[in-house]
């Protein structure tokens, strides 16, 4: 699925599965807002 034009807020994404999630809709085409209260993970 191409998610250009989209803008995405992924929580919890600096490790896991928001991590994964970011890294996959960003290959897909979408902006990525990613927020995670340890940037550390």
């Amino acid at each position: 699925m191409r998610l250009d034009a989209k803008t995405i807020i992924i929580t919890g994404a600096a490790s896991g599965i928001g991590q994964a999630s970011a890294a996959k809709a960003m290959a897909e085409g979408a902006r990525v807002i990613g927020v995670d209260l340890d940037a550390k993970g």
